[in-house]
């Protein structure tokens, strides 16, 4: 039977475990943290545990598509409810919109908020979104290995996809040309950050992902880490193995192919490893010399964005009316030059994740509040940015009508440099090689590497950021596994008696 060592328990690792155990392999997934999820964790407060991650299950049936593949079911396992507003959004002038998932109810709230101009500018975004995500789902995103040409003949049957397609244009500048409403500008530029990109510098093709998230957006009962110990519960059931609290040190090669994964307790042996971790930690050779050539320069850098995250249970005077809120800097542009100078912005843009929205009034509940940064090499965060960043952030909320009674410790607050350091290779970046330029989506590592029997899976790999596309991206490396496992002589090679002639 083939041994498979899966580093990582994130979603990426997660999904490959999943798909590989039920096929009949033999599987062990290693992780250093204590608990499956990755980059979507929880940390401990006074109300119960808090997300200090991803928020929000978008593209769901990405995920059907995960558990039904390896013999389960998303619905039986984890428990999603539908939510009817996407988010709300507020400005400093004190009119907040909300949108939907239902393009009609989102053009049909733009057009009383900004007027009929306004939604007539939506209506032609989200069909050009639309296109886009049609043209580039099969070829690209679900593609073990993307077909940019395929994308592009589908693109140029789609008159409205050529635009945002035209080398150099930035979504910023799509998105000036789109709408004549500068806060839906800076509404939907605000996409690129899902991908950890500045909208100014990011290629126009990212307004793909607003048609993502327009699909629907499901909250999971017992908050985002509940999906993963559901689907570490569905690759257990298949007989995979999982050793928390276990770091991977170095992956062992003998005669170029991989044998094994060496950590604190010895080696663990594998004729197949499977990296769910930023493809930087392979380049850097933070998992040996031997395999530092498995990812190249162009696949992992430049670096993509970091955040100041805040986790914590507080009372809050005048709770957000939803689950979801962004609360919109006065200066996008200054905000942004701000983390292009490696500094916490002076005026962020904030979103705020109510994870108990509808709880009692006056009760203690759970937030998470997001701060776009700057990626970090260091490991020590700065205390005078944390209290800095405290301020900052509790003061524009206060002004802008989300008022808690009670405001966070610092301690509360994980900045990028503790990213770099729970995540190796990351320098602080939570989205792996930056969005920016106009091939960048094209240079994110694939499933294989030039090593024998060494594969890849996460957010820094093809098809890129986000849970539905790390997921994604372990769908693909378990495919590549098995499609070449089949392929794989099963009998050594000898030579034929009578000296057979061959091309």
């Amino acid at each position: 039977m083939t041994r498979i060592v899966v580093i990582g328990a994130g979603i990426g690792g997660l999904t490959a475990a999943m798909r590989l155990a039920h096929a009949g392999l033999d599987v062990t997934v290693l992780d250093a943290a204590e608990a499956p999820g990755g980059k979507m964790r929880t940390v401990p407060s006074a109300a119960g545990p808090v997300d200090a991650g991803p928020t929000v299950l978008t593209l769901r049936d990405y995920f059907a598509g995960a558990f039904d593949a390896s013999g389960a079911s998303l619905e039986a396992e984890v428990s999603l409810t539908p939510l009817d507003t996407l988010a709300r959004h507020h400005w400093n002038d004190g009119s907040p919109l909300d949108l939907h998932p239902d393009a009609d109810r989102s053009r049909d709230a733009i057009g009383l908020w900004a007027g009929a101009g306004a939604a007539r500018d939506f209506a032609r975004f989200d069909a050009t979104a639309r296109a886009l995500f049609d043209a580039f789902e099969g070829p690209m995103m679900r593609a073990v290995d993307p077909a940019p040409l395929r994308a592009a003949w589908r693109s140029a049957v789609r008159p409205a996809t050529l635009p945002p397609l035209r080398p150099g244009l930035s979504l910023a500048a799509l998105l000036r040309a789109r709408f004549r409403d500068r806060r839906l500008q800076q509404l939907f530029g605000r996409y690129a950050t899902y991908v950890g990109g500045d909208p100014r510098q990011s290629p126009a093709v990212l307004s793909v992902i607003w048609h993502a998230e327009s699909r629907g957006v499901w909250a999971v009962e017992g908050g985002m880490h509940a999906l993963a110990h559901a689907m570490r519960r569905v690759a257990e059931r298949a007989g995979a193995a999982f050793r928390f609290g276990t770091k991977a040190g170095r992956i062992v090669l003998r005669d170029g192919r991989v044998t094994g994964v060496l950590t604190d307790g010895g080696e663990v042996p594998a004729d197949v490893v499977v990296h769910n971790g930023d493809p930087n930690a392979l380049r850097t050779g933070l998992l040996g010399d031997a395999v530092a050539g498995a990812a190249l320069d162009r696949g992992t850098q430049p670096r993509s964005l970091s955040a100041f995250v805040w986790s914590f249970a507080a009372r809050a005077a005048q709770p957000p009316g939803q689950r979801h809120s962004v609360f919109f800097a006065r200066d996008p542009e200054a905000e942004f030059e701000d983390i292009a100078r490696g500094r916490l912005p002076r005026d962020p843009t904030l979103y705020v994740h109510a994870q108990d929205h509808g709880h009692p009034p006056g009760a203690r509940a759970r937030y998470e509040i997001i701060v776009n940064g700057p990626p970090r090499r260091g490991t020590t965060p700065d205390p005078e940015e944390a209290t800095q960043c405290q301020r900052i952030t509790f003061d524009m909320l206060d002004r802008m009508g989300l008022r808690f009674a009670e405001r966070p410790d610092p301690t509360a607050l994980t900045a990028p440099e503790d990213f770099g350091r729970m995540f190796p290779g990351s320098m602080g970046s939570l989205y792996g090689r930056s969005p920016h330029g106009t091939l960048a989506p094209f240079h994110r590592p694939r499933a294989r590497t030039k090593v024998p029997g060494l594969y890849q899976c996460g957010g820094g790999i093809h098809p890129g950021p986000g849970i539905p596309m790390a997921s994604l991206s372990g769908q693909h490396a378990a495919a590549a596994i098995m499609r070449d496992r089949a392929s794989t002589r099963r009998f050594r090679p000898a030579a034929m008696v009578g000296g057979t002639s061959t091309a």
